[in-house]
């Protein structure tokens, strides 16, 4: 299915936001994440199920002051 991840156009197979993210190379990251606008907690995840067109934002917390 293609989805946009962080604006980009991409092609993936997984059906849900944590195979997405492995597929796509972030698996292990930290990260905040969010599917269509919607925050996305670690734990949910895997249940967060994805559709043609879906737009994934991926982020890395930056630390810092």
């Amino acid at each position: 299915m293609k989805i946009l991840v962080n604006g980009d156009s991409r092609e993936i197979r997984a059906a849900d936001l944590s195979g997405a993210l492995e597929e796509l190379g972030y698996g292990g990251a930290v990260l905040a994440t969010a599917v269509n606008g919607e925050f996305v907690p670690v734990a949910a995840r895997q249940a967060a199920r994805l559709a043609d067109g879906d737009r994934i934002e991926v982020l890395a917390p930056m630390q810092g002051g």
